[in-house]
């Protein structure tokens, strides 16, 4: 039997902090509480975590506010992920050499770095990125879950993009669900 896959423990800390930001400290203990998950409050993740807890957060999320709800809480999710890797993960002196470089060699860099630490998100998916006009980040999630996971990854790459590639950068998604996985393609018009 193998070993469950693991991701960083963000996932579920800043879900979580989009939850209360969306809806407020009590009700958002309130609904983790009502879908199973109220372990959560007080004792968020310190350490890489099963993908399977963020996922199965993901999933009953959605049966209970919906997929338009959902969608917004883990791009918010996604947004406050990578603000952390920017202020504690990606060091000072990268960012300021991915900055002085044209939108290109820096998403090549950025990404080529990124691809490096990708099991971090991607647990048992694969990342991948190419340098096509737009450049393109694909990440398959193959643990079962729902598209609307997708848009945690459409809030990082966004947030990552737009603050050390152009911040008029914009993220187009195709997010679908084909042969048991998850399916997230983002052109990036950097």
């Amino acid at each position: 039997m193998s070993t469950p896959a693991k991701i960083g423990p963000n996932s579920i800390i800043q879900t979580v902090a989009a939850l209360e930001a969306t809806y407020g400290k009590a009700k958002a203990e309130n609904m983790l509480r009502k879908i199973g998950q109220g372990y959560l409050i007080g004792n968020l993740p310190k350490e890489m975590i099963e993908e399977t807890k963020f996922h199965t957060l993901v999933g009953l999320l959605q049966k209970e506010i919906g997929d338009t709800a959902t969608a917004s809480i883990l791009k918010d999710s996604g947004e406050r992920t990578a603000r952390y890797l920017l202020k504690v993960r990606i060091p000072g002196i990268f960012q300021k050499i991915v900055k002085l470089l044209p939108a290109r060699p820096a998403f090549k860099l950025l990404f080529f770095a990124i691809s490096k630490n990708a099991w971090t998100f991607a647990g048992s998916g694969e990342f991948a990125y190419v340098m096509n006009q737009p450049p393109e980040i694909t990440v398959k999630v193959i643990f079962p879950t729902k598209p609307v996971v997708g848009n945690f990854y459409l809030g990082t790459f966004t947030a990552l993009l737009k603050e050390l590639i152009n911040p008029k950068a914009i993220i187009n998604a195709d997010i679908k669900q084909a042969n048991n996985m998850i399916i997230c393609m983002y052109k990036c018009g950097i």
